[in-house]
């Protein structure tokens, strides 16, 4: 069993909000995050849209997010 949970889009972008990253800019619902020692990261999904376990770990593993953050 995968120890991420499928959360809600807004849910995660606000996890990543808290751990210090910014919007940098916006596309309609593609984001490019940015935070200092980190690269660019890029959040493309609206904020009603469920992210899986799967991607919730690629986006940890580019980001820092860990399961409890959310």
């Amino acid at each position: 069993m995968s120890r991420w949970p499928a959360v809600k889009a807004s849910r995660v972008l606000a996890a990543l909000l808290r751990l210090g990253w910014q919007v940098h800019r916006q596309s309609g619902s593609h984001r490019t995050l940015r935070r200092e020692g980190w690269p660019d990261s890029v959040f493309a999904f609206h904020d009603s849209e469920e992210i899986g376990p799967k991607m919730l770990a690629r986006i940890a593993k580019h980001t820092g997010l860990r399961p409890e953050d959310l």
